[in-house]
């Protein structure tokens, strides 16, 4: 199985469906965190390569709710309108199976309702983070381990530069159940 992890610097995702037996790269503009096979660059370079899986992380800061009081700045200057777009290019793309990956935001609008929601909570990890999952010929998730002690963590970062890749980075026991279960497709 050949696996684009799509706007991904950490190299969670990718490693996960390495370890399971997948041919995997991501890509970003930003170097990865985590060696391993990753395109520093833009998606669209290496979409044309027969993907049998895509997971996408489209960039959430100007669609995502939590940021609704900075709407209308965000579609006076476009911004929106460029992330909308870029996330619906991505939604569209020909690979087979596709999951696009964001926060709950503009898209369950402007595109259509996520058929997932998930939770870190339900995958081992004690917090609460409200993850939507757009999904093309896969199934969603089957949580793997509920836990208690749950947290708004990343909700109470406190302001840094980094915030924002805090935020942003896939959990190990998600990215592990979408290899797990996503990864047994051939």
């Amino acid at each position: 199985m050949r696996v684009l992890v799509a706007c991904e610097y950490s190299g969670r995702v990718r490693d996960a469906f390495i370890k399971g037996g997948a041919e995997a790269m991501s890509c970003d503009l930003l170097p990865t965190e985590s060696p391993g096979p990753h395109y520093q660059g833009d998606i669209r370079d290496v979409l044309d390569y027969p993907w049998d899986l895509m997971i996408a992380h489209p960039p959430c800061t100007d669609l995502s709710v939590s940021g609704a009081k900075h709407f209308v700045g965000k579609r006076l200057n476009g911004s929106q309108q460029f992330g909308a777009s870029f996330f619906m290019m991505l939604a569209k793309v020909d690979i087979p199976k596709i999951c696009l990956e964001n926060p709950i935001s503009v898209m369950s609008t402007l595109y259509r309702k996520p058929d997932q929601i998930i939770q870190p909570w339900q995958f081992g990890h004690g917090e609460t983070k409200s993850t939507c999952l757009w999904l093309k010929g896969l199934v969603p998730l089957k949580p793997t381990n509920i836990v208690e002690g749950r947290e708004a963590r990343v909700h109470k970062l406190p302001p840094s530069p980094d915030r924002w890749k805090l935020r942003s980075t896939t959990y190990q026991g998600i990215a592990d159940a979408m290899a797990d279960q996503w990864g047994i497709y051939e």
